[in-house]
């Protein structure tokens, strides 16, 4: 069991949009934020060491099961972000809050979160609690970033 005194993980990775990624008023495409998303919650599930090849050796698909995107402004060709990705919920579903910001002033642009459910690979039934796994890779991230 994860202490509820305990911090969870959180990071911040930075990219600039590409050309590819805008329509022809240079704003970024809506879709295109799906993909930020990811590459902050990939980044996430290194630090707890839990990302998608340990989630299939351990014998789990981790599918998302639920996405929400508010947009406040526009993300722009060039324009630096920070994508912030907060782990907040574990114990029976991942739910990862981020934030997207823009790098140099921090004005929020975008907030968002995600949810995803283990799925057994061998079974496909969905699990109704997280798996030891995930819980046993947090409680050493815990450990190893006690203050």
């Amino acid at each position: 069991m994860i202490p509820d005194d305990r911090p969870l993980p959180h990071t911040e990775v930075e990219l600039s949009v590409p050309f590819h990624d805008v329509d022809m008023m240079q704003v970024a495409w809506h879709g295109h934020y799906v993909r930020y998303l990811e590459i902050a919650r990939c980044q996430l599930l290194d630090m707890i060491d839990y990302n998608y090849p340990q989630m299939q050796a351990s014998g789990f698909a981790w599918p998302v099961i639920d996405l929400r995107l508010r947009y406040a402004n526009p993300a722009t060709f060039a324009q630096r972000l920070a994508i912030e990705a907060r782990l907040t919920e574990w114990e029976h579903r991942l739910k990862i809050n981020y934030t997207i910001r823009d790098a140099g002033t921090r004005q929020r642009l975008t907030r968002a979160w995600s949810i995803q459910v283990a799925v057994g690979l061998d079974d496909h039934d969905m699990c109704l609690a997280s798996p030891p796994a995930l819980v046993q890779r947090l409680v050493a991230w815990q450990q190893a970033n006690e203050a």
